[in-house]
């Protein structure tokens, strides 16, 4: 099941120029360029304060964008630089690349954990720690998956859950190249604080037969 690609909202800036973009500024919108995807470049506008909101919630580089252009059919963009004021740290200019359906992007997907009443660890008390809520993924515009699922039915407390445990969607690859740690299920404290006892209890047996001796 595909992701639902949030929409990006614009206009098209009549002119062009640094006139034309200071305009665009004096008149609360963040000047743009979308280029590639086999046809010409495109000068636009977004509401300053839409993109302020997208910006700030992250991952903006690295999210797909369906560009919604008033008299012009959607089309898949993503931000490849977004230029900022030096003193403000305000967006000033951005430059969207048009995708193919076939094109490959590297974007951030959620992880869904299920069958957690089949882990024999967790029923235990065990605690599901997740160190990676979303992984980073290479995949094709056309086919951005919604998330990728870890079934932990099965697992137990020390368990650990690698990128090579979990069956990815077609056609998507992890971006980072090493079998990295997406989630653990760890024993609970009460376990644990008990385990730290027994120890503990064993050290000072045997220190007090070592006196002995």
């Amino acid at each position: 099941m595909a992701r639902e690609i949030p929409n990006l909202e614009a206009t098209v800036r009549t002119g062009t120029g640094k006139g034309a973009a200071r305009q665009a500024r004096r008149e609360g919108q963040v000047p743009g360029i979308v280029y590639g995807g086999g046809a010409d470049p495109l000068a636009i506008n977004i509401p300053f304060n839409e993109l302020f909101k997208k910006l700030k919630a992250g991952r903006f580089l690295s999210t797909l964008w369906n560009l919604k252009i008033d008299g012009q059919e959607d089309v898949r963009v993503i931000c490849r630089n977004v230029q900022r004021d030096v003193v403000k740290d305000l967006p000033t200019h951005l430059d969207l690349m048009r995708l193919r359906r076939t094109s490959r992007i590297s974007l951030f997907i959620h992880v869904e954990f299920v069958n957690e009443e089949e882990a024999p660890g967790l029923k235990r008390g065990g605690v599901l720690t997740v160190v990676r809520p979303e992984v980073e993924l290479n995949v094709l515009a056309g086919e951005i998956p919604e998330q990728i699922v870890v079934d932990l039915a099965g697992k137990d407390v020390g368990d650990v859950i690698h990128i090579s445990d979990v069956t990815l969607p077609s056609g998507a690859k992890p971006t980072v190249d090493r079998d990295f740690v997406i989630a653990n299920i760890s024993a609970p404290s009460s376990l644990r604080s008990s385990d730290d006892g027994d120890a503990g209890e064993e050290a000072g047996e045997e220190e007090a037969a070592a006196a002995e001796e």
